[in-house]
């Protein structure tokens, strides 16, 4: 079981990027449509990161939830997936600093707090430096919320089984959890339970859409943002978080697990990252990043997480479930494909024989 939902397997599709949201409207497309349902014996489809709102955007090509058109291209995605058996969850998203002016004629990105954190962004005019954004205020904080809010109304509306918000990798909720990122001195800022306050807040805001079961949320604390790595606070942070997770009837808990060694860091105790949060985390847990099929059956079988998820493997495996089950060997991927792009290295990999 995951949440409310029950899952044929315990093999999840991770979120992944994939820019081929190539139209005006930043709409799913036809194929979108078949991209999805080729992977649809997964248990659990997690989209590629979607945004919330024309202030989240901060990626080229990649699909919202905001808009009337959107809501279409993601209905015909939903009801493919569904007609495979399977079941799909939207993943809720906006990229803070890791944006960039282009996106927004000129104007800066919004952000917990002035502060660049040093990354690259795609851009409509090719990768550039992120510049220092500028602090949201606790109005825009409170819109942005409500932002979220609206977003699940339409992934609700879409066909989806239910939201996963993104709170993971270098996007907005991450930077307010990071003490170096973010430098506030209000509500939002300062303490652990600062910090944590718009992810618990966002949170509210989509089970008061869903209801019990049918929202999750990805953390990644031992992802460092460019310059910026884990803190002396990201411990404290995330624990406090994660306390305050367990009191809400999530789906699941999805977690990046560190691949890098983490001796002599403030994050040490981290290390094993899942197992971390599986001592403290009550609910479903998802283990992420770098697993194969050995090592996901490990983590199953030792009760450390109730279900893994994949990411590359998923490119060009759209089969990735059986040949994991019937230990058949993978097809590579191609790079180049990864984030940009129309039907090649997308929808053209082929299933084992």
């Amino acid at each position: 079981m995951l949440g409310e939902l029950q899952l044929r397997n315990r093999v999840v599709m991770a979120s992944m990027t994939r820019g081929r949201a190539r139209n005006p409207e930043l709409a799913p497309t036809e194929l979108h449509v078949e991209y999805y349902r080729q992977r649809a014996a997964a248990g659990l489809i997690l989209t590629e990161g979607t945004w919330i709102s024309p202030h989240a955007i901060g990626f080229i090509n990649a699909p919202g939830l905001f808009a009337e058109r959107q809501v279409e291209g993601w209905r015909a995605v939903t009801s493919a997936v569904h007609s495979e058996g399977g079941a799909i969850f939207a993943r809720l998203a906006h990229s803070g600093a890791v944006s960039h002016p282009d996106f927004f004629d000129g104007e800066l990105p919004p952000a917990p707090s002035a502060v660049n954190p040093g990354l690259k962004s795609f851009t409509p005019r090719g990768f550039k430096d992120t510049v220092t954004p500028r602090a949201m205020s606790i109005e825009e904080i409170a819109s942005t919320v409500a932002d979220y809010g609206a977003a699940a109304k339409n992934a609700h509306a879409a066909g989806f089984d239910g939201v996963e918000l993104h709170a993971a990798t270098t996007y907005l909720l991450p930077e307010f959890l990071n003490s170096v990122l973010n430098i506030r001195e209000d509500a939002y800022g300062g303490t652990a339970e600062n910090r944590a306050r718009i992810v618990l807040e966002v949170l509210d805001a989509l089970i008061a859409v869903w209801g019990p079961g049918r929202v999750g949320i990805k953390i990644s604390p031992t992802l460092a943002m460019g310059g910026f790595g884990p803190t002396d606070k990201t411990i404290e942070t995330y624990d406090y978080l994660v306390g305050r997770l367990n009191g809400l009837p999530l789906s699941h808990l999805q977690v990046g697990r560190a691949l890098n060694d983490l001796s002599g860091t403030p994050i040490a105790a981290l290390q094993d990252t899942i197992g971390y949060y599986r001592a403290r985390f009550k609910g479903t847990l998802i283990a992420n990043f770098g697993f194969d099929g050995a090592s996901a059956n490990t983590a199953i079988e030792s009760k450390q997480a109730d279900l893994v998820s994949f990411a590359k493997p998923f490119i060009s495996n759209p089969d990735l479930v059986r040949r994991l089950r019937e230990g058949l060997p993978l097809a590579a991927s191609c790079l180049e494909t990864y984030y940009q792009g129309g039907p090649q290295g997308y929808v053209d990999y082929l299933a084992a024989p």
